[in-house]
């Protein structure tokens, strides 16, 4: 029930952050709903399809679509106010990322694949989201060279597995994966934690 809730917040303001990226691109309705959703549900589509979990997530679940185009709609004519509240939509994202994350390691230790796998899946969910909204939108993906993003979603998946390995209740190691999860995201957005990025300024082509 917790995570439920917790995933309903986590795509709605996921959509919204997609909405305002149609929105810098002055895409119509449509493609404000379609950039809506691939950010909020695109991580968990592309787990099921590569995983080979059926139906998606969306697909057994249709109310999960329509939040998403109703939040990227409702976006359209709130953008000042989700703009104004930068800071609550970066917290709500980051404890999206950590429900997303969470979800991906129980759709896959459901079908009793390897905990290495369990992990890639929460990456997959919780990072290939923003990866569409960036695609989709001609950008450069945020989560490949700002702060610690994609690594939270493994160390948040490990964490939980290693909880549950330790006969820890599977409320008990939501909860701690949730809080840890989300203050460790938290302080690399306070402190610009972020890992070592590769910098190749020569121009000569390599033969």
């Amino acid at each position: 029930m917790l995570l439920s809730v917790l995933y309903i917040i986590g795509i709605t303001a996921e959509a919204m952050t997609g909405a305002l990226s149609a929105g810098r691109r002055k895409m119509d309705w449509f493609g404000v709903m379609l950039v809506a959703s691939a950010t909020a549900i695109g991580g968990g589509t592309v787990r099921d399809i590569l995983l080979g979990h059926y139906p998606l997530g969306w697909v057994k679940n249709p109310e999960y679509l329509a939040i998403t185009c109703i939040a990227g709609v409702l976006t359209t004519g709130l953008a000042k106010w989700v703009i104004k509240f930068k800071g609550l939509f970066i917290r709500l994202d980051a404890l999206g990322l950590i429900v997303f994350s969470i979800i991906g390691t129980k759709v896959a230790l459901s079908m009793g694949l390897h905990p290495g796998i369990c992990m890639v899946a929460a990456l997959v969910t919780g990072v290939f989201g923003g990866l569409l909204r960036d695609l989709i939108c001609r950008q450069t993906p945020l989560v490949l060279h700002e702060e610690l993003y994609a690594s939270v979603s493994l160390i948040a998946s490990g964490l939980y597995l290693a909880l549950l390995e330790f006969a820890i209740d599977d409320v008990t190691a939501t909860i701690v994966t949730l809080i840890v999860g989300y203050l460790i995201r938290m302080a690399a957005v306070r402190f610009k934690w972020r890992l070592p990025s590769f910098h190749l300024d020569h121009d000569e082509p390599l033969h």
